[in-house]
């Protein structure tokens, strides 16, 4: 599948949930990825997740679908990725 996340942590969870994610998706902007997971993928990567996140006080939200092949992506000023697209 493949999958943005977006997520939102208290200061000190950040590098750690940075880190974290960038094993798994492309880093494209502050606290946001896409990518490209199996559902093992997925599985590890959330359970992970679930244990660094504090949740009274996080939050990650994940938009996933079957394919890259329908989503049409525009960038409007800088790609901080430097990933090169095929979406463009």
């Amino acid at each position: 599948m493949y999958c943005i996340l977006v997520y939102d942590v208290g200061e000190k969870r950040v590098g750690k949930m940075l880190k974290h994610f960038r094993q798994y998706l492309n880093w494209i902007q502050n606290s946001v990825f896409e990518g490209e997971l199996t559902k093992g993928q997925f599985d590890e990567m959330m359970g992970v997740a679930k244990k660094l996140m504090k949740k009274e006080e996080d939050s990650i939200i994940l938009f996933s679908m079957q394919s890259n092949k329908y989503l049409d992506k525009k960038i409007y000023g800088v790609d901080k990725s430097g990933l090169t697209s095929n979406f463009i």
